[in-house]
């Protein structure tokens, strides 16, 4: 006896029913999607999202060729979630980045001169990983351990990093004919290594 149209289908006759609904739809609809989309991930996205509504609304949708429209009508409503999102986003990031650059602004420091400028010129001759270990000891005030948890390795390996950093610092300023830095140049801390 046939189930009535209002008892739940077997799990396996619904299975098998929105398997063959995706594979007579999912290439229209992803083709759909992609003209649609400024990016093919968007484009699977909108795709999962619609065979996901497919799949929880499989009593609605309609037997054999009418599958396709009602797809369609999915789709596009997927579709128009997304761009809304994007255009959500877009704005977001655009005051986030207009935020940003106000606040930028309002703490750029003055371009160094004479002797801040040869020590700038010399600190920015260093290594990414020399500027980093310097600065967290003189600009981020933290002490060896504090910096070994930062980096991930050892408080000895930190002093020998510093040490070598420091010797590499001390050759640059002599390049540039640079005074050691003051405080208000580069903290004494990144030179001297008080904490560290």
């Amino acid at each position: 006896m046939p189930p009535s149209p209002e008892a739940p289908r077997p799990p396996d006759e619904r299975r098998h029913r929105f398997e063959s609904v995706y594979a007579a739809h999912r290439a229209r609809i992803l083709g759909y999607a992609l003209r649609r989309t400024a990016d093919p991930q968007d484009a699977a996205d909108v795709l999962a999202e619609t065979f996901l509504i497919a799949w929880r609304r499989l009593d609605d949708v309609p037997p054999g060729d009418a599958a396709k429209p009602w797809l369609y009508g999915v789709a596009r409503r997927v579709l128009a979630n997304h761009h809304r999102g994007e255009r959500r986003r877009s704005a977001l990031v655009g005051d986030l980045a207009g935020r940003l650059r106000t606040d930028l602004a309002a703490h750029r420091p003055a371009a160094p001169e004479g002797d801040l400028a040869a020590i700038a010129a010399a600190f920015g001759e260093l290594s990414d990983d020399d500027r980093e270990l310097l600065a967290l000891v003189g600009w981020e005030g933290l002490d060896r351990a504090e910096i070994a948890a930062v980096l991930g390795c050892s408080r000895n390996a930190v002093r020998i990093r510093l040490h070598r950093a420091r010797r590499r610092l001390a050759r640059a300023l002599d390049r540039h004919e640079a005074p050691v830095p003051h405080a208000h140049a580069l903290p004494a801390a990144a030179i001297n290594g008080e904490r560290a």
